[in-house]
Parts: structure tokens; sequence; C-alpha cells
């Protein structure tokens, strides 16, 4: 893995690579937004009949982009073997969607941040957005399939907006505050 070059704020992104970033950031915001003014405990609750709670939205969603930065890096071995999965494996897996003892909203949404830095340094100087990595074994991917960077970068996108109307929901059950509206 190679070091990226640090994005100053002021530079200057056009074309694709200024409309990632700005996609991304506007469903990083609508999905920190949910979490505006709330307590540990608040962000730690289930407010629906899913297993999600805003805390563990952030969480996932951060380790998700952190994952498929890797990817894009180093390859499918910054991928776990979805194929050889256990139990343990995939309750260690949803702890990712749950505030565990000791972890905070405040501390989700740094680690979030410094995830979101490092992606958008990435975006900025990723020689080729077209470099493709084989995309690791797993049951929901085609056998010997690969993914560009610029395809990892829109399904980072497309999760992070998943995820965030998730948290819209999550949040309005909570309190009734809504991201947009």
């Amino acid at each position: 893995m190679t070091e990226t070059p640090s994005l100053n704020e002021s530079a200057t992104l056009t074309g694709e690579r200024a409309d990632l970033l700005r996609t991304l950031n506007k469903h990083r915001h609508f999905l920190r937004f949910t979490t505006r003014d709330l307590t540990d405990e608040q962000a730690g609750l289930r407010t629906t009949v899913s297993a999600l709670c805003l805390g563990g939205l952030v969480k996932h969603v951060a380790a998700v982009e952190r994952g498929w930065v890797d990817f894009i890096l180093d390859g499918p071995s910054a991928m776990p073997d979805f194929t050889a999965m256990t139990e343990a494996d995939f309750a260690k897996r949803a702890d990712e969607f749950r505030l565990l003892p000791g972890e905070t909203l405040a501390g989700v949404l740094a680690e979030y941040a410094a995830v979101a830095h490092r992606t958008d340094e990435l975006i900025a100087a990723l020689p080729d957005l077209d470099a493709t990595q084989p995309l690791p074994e797993a049951p929901w991917f085609e056998s010997g399939a690969r993914w560009s960077a610029r395809q990892v970068l829109l399904h980072i996108i497309a999760e992070t907006a998943q995820h965030a109307g998730h948290a819209d929901i999550i949040r309005e059950s909570l309190d009734g505050a809504k991201t947009m509206g």
C-alpha cells in the first residue's frame, strides 16, 4: 500500500473525481446529520424491528468504506474470505451494527471522519479510476469478477446513501426528527 498525498481542502478537483467526492460527501452529511443532538444512549437504541441503531449504522458505514478503500489499494487480500466465515465471524460482524459497551457516538463519528478523509485523499490521488482488482470469493459476487476503483467508489456511495435512508427512518422513529423536510 502506498501513501496518498494529503488533500488540501482548497484543492480543486474537477470532472468525475469532483462529482464522486461531492456525491459521497452529500450522503455522508445526511448520515451524520441524523445523529445530531443525540446522547450515546439514544444513538444505541433500536427504534424499529431491525437490529439497526444510529451509532451502529455510522460504525458500519465507516467499516464498509474502510474495507473497500483497502480493496482498491490492496486487492482481495484486504477482504475476508466470505465463503469460509463461521457463525462466530458473522456474530462479530453483527457487532458493526450496534454501539458496544465503551463505544460512544462521538467516537464512531470521529472514526468515520478519519475514514472519510482517507477516502477523499484517495479519490484525489488515485492514478487510474479504471484500475481493477479481482473481487474476493463470496456467494454474492460473480465468480472471477473484477471491479474498477470507480465501481468500488460508486458502491461506497450507494451503501452510504442506502444507510443514510435507514438512519433517517430510525431517527424519525426515535424522536420525530427528520434529515430533510
